[in-house]
């Protein structure tokens, strides 16, 4: 409601702005706002309201109310306007030195006016009507909540709804928290910074959820590279602009990961048939192998992949435990497996065993890029800050898989290779990841 309020004001002020200013230059003649020419005044316009936004005067905060950053925007504007009127000489003249020099005055002094009888108005609603404000909670020892709430009051814009203790963030009780937050229609909540302690990932659960989370900096310590500092009724306060794979960002990466598995299957199909062909001569037992894994969100979820093992493999798994070669104990991993069968060690070799893992891509359960999907074996022996890798879709191949697959023995490193691609994701970042596993596969690095 904010972007649009302030968008559609600053649209009809500077319409106004503009007509005035042609009217004013061209003493009276309006053929000028003719329909037909209409696209270049939608243009400069267009250039006006894009210039204020890439300084931030749309984003939340006081910044919007920065009348220096504002003239600055706007000057900066109407130099790119009389430069392009100049390159391309669009059929309405502008450039009249009167014109562009009445036109720049006449933003500036509606734009900040504007902007005053905006924040004059809310004001108003706020302390007079007692509207227009967001909801926010707190999440705090019980100790701090009477201090970090009067800090908070003092901003009239905001509605203490609620507080909570440290502990309705842990594992089991977040998403209750959560619930209780889209019940009172929360909007922003506060977490001291003891509150929060190791997890962090909790604020791509409430950013996911239309949550604005900021941070309560009792103490300084190192976090996240995006972060902005506010004062809330003079408190320090961080607001954290979390990387999470959500929204559009997610559905583009769905949209590329359906499209590349979907062509893919169709064209390598006689693959997939002379693989369950060596796989049914060589061993008896079914072609694929399925395993409960634990995807997004910690749903469970059956992992395709051509069977490479005896049939009995998880049985005898529990025999071999005293050799696996991890550091804690979390992954199971040894070389040479017993419980391999001939065709199965090529196929691994190649991570051929992989290919039916494009059916969960198509499915939705996987993505082609991610963190790698672990048994629920695995997952029981995780520690609190290890579930952060079940915040995105699990993958076929990730950067655990190009930095030395089974050659990682310590599954901390895995879980920070996890991390640095979350905070990191881009498409680009898939793609130079997809690469690197042609070439790891091919030279069959840390593959058993």
């Amino acid at each position: 409601m904010r972007l649009i309020t302030l968008f559609l004001v600053d649209y009809i002020l500077l319409s106004l702005a503009w007509i005035l200013a042609g009217y004013k230059s061209f003493y009276g003649n309006f053929s000028w706002y003719l329909p037909s020419h209409y696209l270049p005044i939608l243009i400069t316009i267009g250039i006006q309201i894009g210039s204020l936004a890439i300084e931030g005067i749309y984003r939340e905060g006081q910044k919007r109310y920065d009348y220096l950053n504002i003239i600055k925007s706007l000057t900066f504007a109407h130099g790119l306007i009389l430069f392009a009127c100049f390159l391309y000489q669009p059929v309405v003249d502008i450039t009249r030195p009167k014109s562009i020099l009445l036109s720049w005055l006449l933003s500036i002094l509606f734009i900040c006016t504007g902007r005053y009888a905006v924040n004059v108005t809310l004001e108003y609603l706020r302390k007079q009507k007692k509207i227009v404000r967001s909801s926010v909670f707190i999440i705090c020892d019980p100790q701090d909540h009477e201090q970090i709430a009067s800090f908070i009051k003092k901003e009239k814009h905001y509605i203490v709804s609620g507080t909570a203790h440290a502990n309705s963030l842990d594992r089991y009780q977040r998403q209750k928290t959560l619930n209780q937050l889209n019940e009172l229609g929360v909007t922003e909540v506060f977490i001291s910074w003891d509150a929060l302690k190791n997890r962090m990932f909790l604020c791509w659960l409430f950013q996911a959820s239309g949550i604005q989370v900021h941070i309560l900096p009792m103490e300084l310590k190192p976090i996240y590279k995006n972060v902005e500092f506010n004062k809330i009724g003079g408190m320090p306060c961080l607001s954290l602009d979390c990387p999470i794979i959500t929204g559009k960002d997610f559905w583009i990466k769905r949209s590329c990961d359906f499209c590349f598995a979907t062509l893919f299957v169709m064209l390598s199909f006689p693959i997939y048939v002379a693989i369950a062909i060596a796989i049914k001569l060589d061993s008896p037992g079914t072609v694929f192998y399925r395993q409960t894994r634990i995807g997004l969100h910690g749903q469970q979820f059956k992992v395709w992949k051509f069977r490479t093992m005896r049939s009995d493999a998880e049985k005898l798994q529990k025999e071999l435990e005293a050799l696996n070669e991890t550091k804690d104990g979390i992954i199971f991993k040894i070389k040479d497996d017993p419980r391999i069968t001939r065709v199965g060690k090529f196929l691994r070799r190649y991570s051929l065993d992989e290919l039916p893992q494009l059916f969960n891509v198509i499915f939705g359960e996987m993505s082609i890029v991610g963190p790698r999907p672990l048994p629920t074996r695995d997952v029981d022996k995780f520690s609190e800050h290890h579930f952060i890798r079940h915040e995105v879709l699990p993958g076929i191949t990730g950067l655990w898989q190009v930095s030395g697959r089974s050659d990682i023995v310590d599954f901390e490193q895995v879980i920070n290779l996890d991390l640095n691609y979350i905070e990191n994701w881009s498409l680009g970042l898939d793609f130079e990841i997809l690469l690197k596993t042609v070439m790891v596969v091919l030279k069959k690095e840390g593959a058993y």
